[in-house]
Parts: structure tokens; C-alpha cells; sequence
């Protein structure tokens, strides 16, 4: 293969990941706040996004800190719990009792739990975001997510944003 198809293909392939990588850390469009945090699940939250401002790669780590109220008439099991990106960490707390940390799936975070909410039983999930993750590439709006995955297959979902900086 010649020198001039190589670097044709290089560029193309440097063009594609380059777009793919602009698609998926495209935060949500101004105004977009039609976010629904419980896809059919008795998991229920008052708080189901937070928006940290501008913070800085420099700073480091922010957390936030989601409740959530079992609010059907039947224990729920939780089975997963996964985040969007590898740059966030989910830790679920139900009275006291910890499990996590869980991360993106495929990052060696996303593991399998069964842990029971009571009806009207309460929980929190402890949300990490790593500013710096993305190095000089993450730098700009930000939109993520934790997803809580219940037994019946429902999910509650929380969403942070930020504005980070260098």
C-alpha cells in the first residue's frame, strides 16, 4: 500500500473518531430540561438533577448526594447500578449499608447487586465526577448520568452537568 492511501486512510479514521467523540460528549441542547429521572420504576425522587456550575479539572473530584423513596406497595430489588461515562462513580447507601463503587459498564465498575428497598424505604446514591478524567479533552459542558436498574427491569435515572474548566 503507498504512503498517500495510508495517510488517507489515517485522516479518514482520525475524522470519524474525532466526530464520534464530539457526538458523545454533546451536551443537551439549552432548554432541555424535559428530563424524566423515573422510567416506570416505584424508585421515586424529588432531586433528580444537579447542575454543579463551572468547576475546575484543577479542583478535582465534586459530589452530590441524590435520595430516593420507594414509593409503591412492594420491596424493590436493585440490581445494577451503572453510570454514563468512566469519568463518574455511583455509591448506593440504604441505611447505612454501602455498595459500590459502580462506574461505566465495561470499566470494571458495573457489577450485579440484589439489594432491597422496603416500600417506603429510603436510599442514596453518592455521585462522583472526575473533572480531570478526560484530561484537556473534557474541558466544556458536561451531562451524566447514574442509572438505578430495579428488579422489574425499571429504572430511576440522576443527572449531573457541569461546566468544567481547565
Amino acid at each position: 500500500m503507498n504512503t498517500k492511501i495510508k495517510t488517507t486512510i489515517i485522516i479518514s479514521l482520525l475524522v470519524v473518531a474525532s466526530i464520534g467523540l464530539i457526538l458523545v460528549t454533546k451536551p443537551a441542547p439549552a432548554g432541555s430540561d424535559n428530563f424524566q429521572a423515573s422510567l416506570n420504576s416505584a424508585l421515586q425522587t424529588d432531586e433528580p438533577s444537579f447542575d454543579f456550575g463551572t468547576i475546575s479539572m484543577a479542583g478535582g473530584n465534586v459530589s452530590r448526594e441524590f435520595s430516593f423513596v420507594n414509593s409503591g406497595g412492594e420491596t424493590l430489588t436493585i440490581n445494577q447500578i451503572y453510570t454514563s461515562c468512566m469519568c463518574t462513580t455511583a455509591v448506593l447507601d440504604l441505611a447505612g449499608r454501602k455498595f459500590g463503587p459502580f462506574g461505566m459498564p465495561g470499566h470494571g465498575f458495573s457489577t450485579p447487586i440484589k439489594a432491597e428497598v422496603a416500600p417506603s424505604g429510603a436510599g442514596k446514591i453518592n455521585v462522583v465526577f472526575d473533572p480531570a478524567a478526560h484530561g484537556p479533552a473534557g474541558v466544556g459542558l458536561i451531562e451524566r448520568f447514574v442509572y438505578v436498574q430495579t428488579g422489574d427491569g425499571a429504572v430511576l435515572r440522576f443527572r449531573i452537568t457541569a461546566l468544567v474548566t481547565p
